[in-house]
């Protein structure tokens, strides 16, 4: 069961502010978009992603996206 938190989060606010947080590191997800099928879930789709792009995330994630 979702949090009352979780519950006020606007998936679409969330989507764009991963989109700019990755931005800002350098990293894109083509695919990132709100799943809109399941709307009282509320789902962030973060999509798919080459590797390279994967190796970045998790390397980005590490430094705690300081470079």
């Amino acid at each position: 069961m979702a949090t009352k938190e979780q519950q006020d989060i606007d998936p679409f606010t969330a989507m764009e502010s991963l989109r700019t947080a990755l931005a800002g590191v350098g990293i894109v997800l083509p695919s990132l978009g709100v799943d809109v099928a399941s709307p009282r879930l509320r789902l962030v789709d973060l999509g798919r992603v080459r590797a390279d792009v994967a190796t970045r995330l998790a390397d980005a994630l590490r430094k705690g996206g300081q470079e």
